[in-house]
């Protein structure tokens, strides 16, 4: 069989096969009232249909931790037990299909409150505003031009920002979600204060290393205290800001050297994977994108750490995806865009390599 199509154990949890879904923002939630944050029937059929494709990993979109966690109004939440009701007949359904429901928990710092990105490009919402909020982060320095300026963590802020991810991964257990995913990567709060780039913070969250990496290290700790031993937490981690221009300005951002570094933390502290992304840290950045142009960060934690990692990026045929995990560049794929334009590539990348993934019954005939 393709190692694509293989499962994949994690602690006690198997994973039908090696296809999964990466997070993806849908702003369809009610950016107000009781309802707020708590998915729809629009969430149902989206996530719902990828698990009806054969997909081994449903995860839901960055879900915050808190209101002021959102990028938009109109994120996911899970801070309250409304949400957590709304989410179980998703998680639910995911399961009867064979496929295991994940969250991603986050927070997004600084680059919180704004518009839907279908609307304006996703502007930042302007101080007045209906539904605009002051963003958080590690420093008072703004994500772009236009964003507003955040409000500095205070040291009790930063505790309580730890204490909503814990309380957000035990409702995400309550909501019937088996893998638990904190949020580091794409320039949100956990990666603000990663970065030089956005961390100009001099107390023990900022300055060396070390500092800038506690914050994301006492979260992991959080989540893996209230997360059953039996079940996997993965890390999702941007491997660059890519900044390379001055590579010795202690200002110049998060290199792929920090990602390995800071993975071996990771790994020691009860981390079952890292989903390798990159950039979102600073909107000058000159990505160099093209097909699997972040497989090479992936592939070289798991060299150098021994750490299981999932890749992610202009990931789209199943013969690549197949040679990634099959020359063990990668213990799993995340499709993102893909799956959006495919629900059911799962089943197209089993028909091409040779295999079998999941079907519904009531899909016999296809």
């Amino acid at each position: 069989m393709a190692a694509l199509l293989t499962p994949y154990d994690l602690r006690s949890l198997t994973i039908p096969n090696r296809i999964w879904m990466a997070p993806m923002c849908q702003y369809s939630a009610a950016p107000e009232g009781e309802s707020a944050g708590a998915p729809t029937d629009w969430h149902l059929a989206h996530l719902g249909a990828r698990a009806t494709g054969g997909t081994g990993l449903v995860m839901t979109e960055a879900t915050a931790v808190s209101p002021e966690g959102r990028i938009s109004p109109y994120d996911l939440g899970i801070w309250n037990d409304v949400q957590v009701d709304a989410f179980r007949r998703i998680t639910a359904f995911v399961k009867t299909q064979g496929s295991v429901p994940a969250v991603q928990l986050a927070h997004a710092g600084r680059k919180a409150s704004t518009e839907r990105t279908w609307v304006e490009q996703g502007r930042p919402l302007k101080p007045g505003e209906p539904h605009a909020w002051t963003p958080l982060g590690p420093s008072a320095v703004p994500f772009g031009p236009e964003s507003t300026t955040p409000r500095e963590l205070t040291a009790d802020g930063i505790g309580e920002v730890v204490g909503q991810f814990a309380a957000a991964a035990r409702r995400a257990l309550a909501a019937g979600f088996e893998v638990a995913e904190i949020h580091g990567a794409h320039g949100y709060l956990l990666h603000e204060f990663l970065s030089p780039h956005s961390n100009h913070r001099t107390d023990g969250y900022g300055g060396t290393f070390e500092g800038r990496i506690r914050l994301a290290l006492e979260v992991v700790d959080a989540v893996r205290a209230v997360w059953p031993d039996d079940l996997p937490v993965f890390f999702r981690v941007s491997a660059t800001d890519w900044l390379t221009e001055n590579p010795q300005d202690e200002r110049d951002g998060w290199t792929a050297d920090d990602t390995v570094r800071f993975a071996k933390h990771l790994h020691a502290r009860g981390v079952d994977l890292l989903d390798v992304s990159s950039g979102g840290n600073a909107p000058g950045a000159r990505v160099v994108t093209g097909p699997g142009y972040q497989v090479p960060f992936a592939e070289r934690v798991r060299d150098e750490v021994g750490m299981p990692v999932a890749a992610v990026g202009e990931i789209t045929e199943p013969a690549q995806a197949e040679e990634i995990v099959a020359a063990g560049r990668a213990d799993a794929v995340l499709l993102g865009r893909e799956l959006l334009r495919d629900p059911y590539w799962a089943r197209r990348a089993a028909r091409e390599l040779g295999g079998r993934v999941a079907v519904p019954a009531q899909y016999h005939r296809a």
